[in-house]
């Protein structure tokens, strides 16, 4: 039984996609340490930036709260509330107001509703299905040879695949919804926005890496039912 795949041209696509997500993590890491020691010059915090990206855009129902970690800023639209990390709720620095923008920009987007973040608002439960049970099926189909059920796996796990799909738009927007009002706004000047562009084109491009990812590994499910397929012909 085939467990693995083993085509040359899976492997030369897998290694450059693991490589990017390589790069991405530590760009993301990095760049977020380095602009996190840079204080910008209007003092302006976190907490501060995400309440005028809410305020531009007439958004007054939106709660701004910390939380513990690094890294772990999020809108939760459950409860209409904007999570900020310690290192950037209090933090007058360029990382943290490009970071509470970002986050901010996504509670614009539920109140307008954004297409985008709607569709992929509606499909969570049915992704979330589909990670928990992919795996399963995939295995059992492996397994057991039984190839309707590796489809049921290939299946369960392309909705993962296009929920990270739909992911990238809303994340690209979030960022330029933040970016707008930064500069709009005055929060950062020319050389500070460089700095959050970049902290926020970092945390994008894991994004991006995990898609990639995603999609070699659907291509590799792909290839093994293909190939299992036709050797029952």
């Amino acid at each position: 039984m085939h467990y693995f795949y083993y085509d040359t041209t899976y492997w030369i696509v897998l290694i450059p996609v693991i490589l990017l997500s390589v790069y991405a993590q530590v760009q993301v890491s990095g760049s977020f340490d380095r602009y996190s020691r840079v204080r910008n010059r209007r003092r302006i915090t976190g907490a501060q930036a995400a309440y005028e990206v809410l305020r531009v855009h007439g958004i007054t129902d939106v709660a701004i709260r910390p939380c513990r970690g690094k890294l772990t800023d999020h809108y939760d639209p459950r409860d209409n509330t904007i999570y900020l990390s310690e290192p950037v709720y209090n933090s007058d620095t360029v990382a943290a107001v490009g970071v509470a923008a970002h986050e901010a920009g996504h509670a614009v987007q539920y109140a307008v509703g954004y297409g985008p973040v709607r569709v992929r608002t509606a499909i969570i439960p049915v992704t979330q299905f589909g990670s928990q049970f992919a795996f399963v099926a995939l295995v059992l189909g492996l397994v057991l040879y039984i190839q309707p059920i590796f489809a049921i796996g290939i299946v369960l796990f392309a909705l993962t695949t296009i929920f990270q799909l739909v992911t990238l738009p809303v994340e690209f927007d979030a960022s330029a919804r933040a970016i707008g009002t930064i500069e709009g706004g005055g929060l950062l000047d020319e050389e500070e926005q460089r700095g959050a562009k970049k902290v926020l084109r970092s945390a994008a491009l894991t994004y991006v890496a995990a898609l990639l990812m995603s999609l070699v590994q659907l291509l590799r499910y792909l290839l093994i039912f293909a190939g299992r397929d036709s050797r029952h012909r």
